[in-house]
């Protein structure tokens, strides 16, 4: 995890935007958790884009939006985080400082999740599989938890799982490989087949062993 993350750090920019003075502490605590979706992978995984910019907190996006009914008016929703497609990674550093301490949340692995996700060409919850994974099944095993996710986000009003994973299959993986490294346990009990395919993915077992936590 060290290698990779000072790997990370030499091959990627990180710059704070607005008033935030990006200090080595800070760089160190976003190498360590940017190797965590490829520990067992390797850094050619993060090929094609070189920068992340830091901004204090939530950001808002200077772009507008098309409502449902085609109204195309200012995006106003408060982010904390956001990839582009071969752009940077966008990231509130309030949530980077407390990624891994709420259950179930990580926003560096969210939004590196959607990096290896663009991979594949678009962010759609299908990233690049390794030899010997059945696409087919990768395919229906997320689409079939990915509209179940959708009813009970529709129909509960608690759910153990961001209700955001909702908004996109691309959503979906990202969400759930935040559940996969910082919740394990629960991504098992509500979606086992989605883990077995995020466990091949990632060639990690995070209730085998490594506590979630390891890289704090």
């Amino acid at each position: 995890m060290r290698d990779l993350a000072l790997t990370f750090l030499h091959e990627k920019a990180i710059e704070g935007a607005g008033d935030l003075i990006v200090t080595e502490n800070m760089r160190l605590r976003l190498g360590l958790l940017a190797a965590l979706p490829v520990l067992n992978l390797d850094m050619d995984w993060y090929e094609g884009w070189y920068a992340v910019i830091l901004y204090p907190g939530a950001f808002v996006p200077n772009r507008v939006e098309m409502d449902r009914a085609g109204v195309v008016r200012p995006a106003n929703r408060a982010l904390s985080g956001e990839a582009w497609s071969r752009g940077p990674v966008i990231l509130s550093w309030e949530d980077v400082e407390t990624a891994g301490r709420r259950q179930g949340h990580n926003v560096v692995v969210h939004e590196l999740a959607h990096k290896l996700d663009l991979l594949n060409g678009a962010a759609n919850g299908f990233p690049p599989l390794h030899a010997g994974m059945s696409a087919a099944e990768w395919s229906n095993v997320f689409a079939d938890a990915y509209e179940d996710f959708r009813v009970r986000v529709r129909d509960a009003g608690t759910l153990s799982i961001d209700a955001y994973g909702a908004r996109s299959p691309g959503e979906f993986f990202a969400v759930l490989s935040e559940v996969f490294f910082e919740d394990p346990t629960v991504l098992v009990s509500q979606y086992p087949k989605v883990y077995r395919q995020l466990e091949s993915f990632y060639r990690r077992s995070p209730l085998a062993r490594e506590s979630p936590c390891e890289y704090r």
